[in-house]
């Protein structure tokens, strides 16, 4: 037979694990947002790169790929932010799930009753997305305008490898980051497969464009069953 002291000592210190465990989710997802707004950083000093080719120092093609480098290394941090903000969240979630009860859907907050859809990524993660392919978009259409452009119609003889630099870069970026993200996407996804948390009726309230949400329903009742079919065996 369980002593009850050892039961409740148990529960006591699960709870404080939990907490503990809960703070240091939500350091987490500030420390997340916090570096990706200093990779932007990084992004907008790098344009100083451009003097360098005012002073011939550097050639334009050769900065215009660093530029687009670093554009790409932008956005992929900004898609690795958004799988660690929403595991975080969806761990944070979960522990919620075992202090609040239905009621607090609507007293408190209505974000831990479901989980956010596949890596759903955060509107100010976005509007730095949307910075990074602005610049990368810019300075092709000023590279294209200055070294491509008046060479169009030009002998074959007069052609500069160099020039096709960040059009060649452009596509390997791009396939790199479509791989990338499918990975993080492809986590997130096991993620929540294997952690769904307990389940929660959420019929009083209603998500939408504020909490874009995953449909989990069907593997909480598999786990549901599995629990059920093991505890049978067991008795």
């Amino acid at each position: 037979m369980t002593d009850p002291l050892n039961r409740e000592e148990r529960a006591k210190a699960r709870n404080d694990f939990l907490m503990k465990m809960y703070d240091q989710m939500c350091a987490e997802i500030n420390r997340n947002v916090l570096v990706v707004w200093q990779s932007i950083g990084v992004l907008v000093g790098v344009l100083a790169v451009y003097a360098l080719v005012e002073k011939q120092v550097i050639p334009l093609d050769f900065a215009t790929a660093f530029v687009l480098l670093v554009c790409g290394w932008s956005v992929a941090h900004l898609y690795e932010a958004t799988y660690w903000y929403n595991r975080n969240l969806a761990i944070v979630a979960n522990i919620e799930r075992q202090f609040l009860t239905t009621n607090d859907l609507q007293d408190i907050q209505y974000y831990f009753g479901e989980h956010r859809q596949v890596n759903k990524m955060l509107d100010q993660f976005k509007i730095q997305y949307a910075l990074a392919i602005a610049i990368a978009v810019l300075f092709l259409i000023f590279h294209f305008a200055v070294r491509v452009l008046p060479g169009i119609g030009s002998p074959w003889s007069g052609f500069e490898i160099q020039r096709s630099l960040p059009y060649f870069l452009v596509v390997a970026i791009a396939i790199f980051i479509y791989r990338f993200k499918r990975r993080y996407d492809n986590k997130y996804r096991e993620f929540l497969k294997n952690s769904p948390g307990i389940s929660v009726d959420t019929s009083s309230v209603s998500y939408g464009v504020g909490h874009p949400i995953e449909d989990l329903s069907a593997r909480r009742s598999d786990i549901q069953e599995q629990r059920e079919s093991l505890g049978k065996r067991e008795s």
